[in-house]
């Protein structure tokens, strides 16, 4: 029996068309209004200094200040999963999400199978390689309200990349539990095998346009 169910967020929680078609084109529009009105803030400067030293290791230029705005447009169009990317969209999406403009979609199953977990004693963790600024907003302004006090862990790419093996692994040293102990649930056949390669139970997540891969799978957390 699992201590801890792990959840991916796009395609198995939460449809990934709100994050491209909402989340995306929302940071992508207020990306340069916001910097620029808050490039003087440490986390906001930090960020940038990683967007111009990671061009200069990959490109060996330096980027001026407007380009570095330019060169984060160009990553959100890319679905680059670059830390100081994530990190400012998180704080976009904090205001967007503070004004009501939109809400975290989630899935319908998600919610009762959040409860089931819980009522049985389990605990729940969200991997994600958005930011667990970003994380947090959407379970925090969700459909559903605020689904936080049922999460007990959030992580990010600051434990490793998805489909790295070690990733896990080290989800696993944090959370003291051993991989076995652990269930993780995601739409993408890669993230699946490099957590059962660490040791972990995995569940493919067959959302609409999902095709079937070599792992067990479920359309529905309400198949548990």
């Amino acid at each position: 029996m699992s201590k801890l169910y792990l959840f991916d967020i796009e395609g198995t929680t939460t449809d990934i068309n709100f994050v491209h078609k909402v989340l995306f084109p929302y940071s992508l529009e207020k990306m340069e209004e916001y910097v620029l009105s808050h490039k003087d803030l440490p986390i906001v400067a930090q960020a940038l200094d990683k967007v111009i030293e990671t061009t200069r290791q990959e490109d060996g230029k330096d980027l001026v200040f407007h380009e570095v705005i330019e060169k984060l447009k160009f990553w959100i169009r890319t679905d680059r999963k670059h830390p100081a990317l994530k990190e400012l969209q998180g704080l976009i999406w904090d205001l967007g999400y503070s004004r009501g403009e939109f809400k975290g979609h989630l899935y319908p199953d998600v919610l009762p199978f959040f409860k089931r977990i819980i009522s049985d004693n389990k605990v729940i963790g969200i991997y994600s390689s958005g930011s667990v600024h970003a994380q947090k907003l959407i379970f925090g302004f969700s459909v559903f309200g605020d689904l936080t006090p049922f999460i007990s862990y959030f992580f990010d790419t600051k434990v490793g990349m998805k489909r790295d093996k070690n990733s896990y692994l080290n989800i696993s040293k944090e959370t003291a539990l051993h991989p076995s102990d652990i269930h993780f649930f995601s739409d993408i056949p890669e993230e699946l095998m490099a957590a059962q390669e660490a040791g972990m139970k995995v569940t493919h997540l067959l959302r609409e346009g999902t095709k079937k891969s070599e792992f067990p799978g479920i359309k529905s957390f309400d198949e548990i």
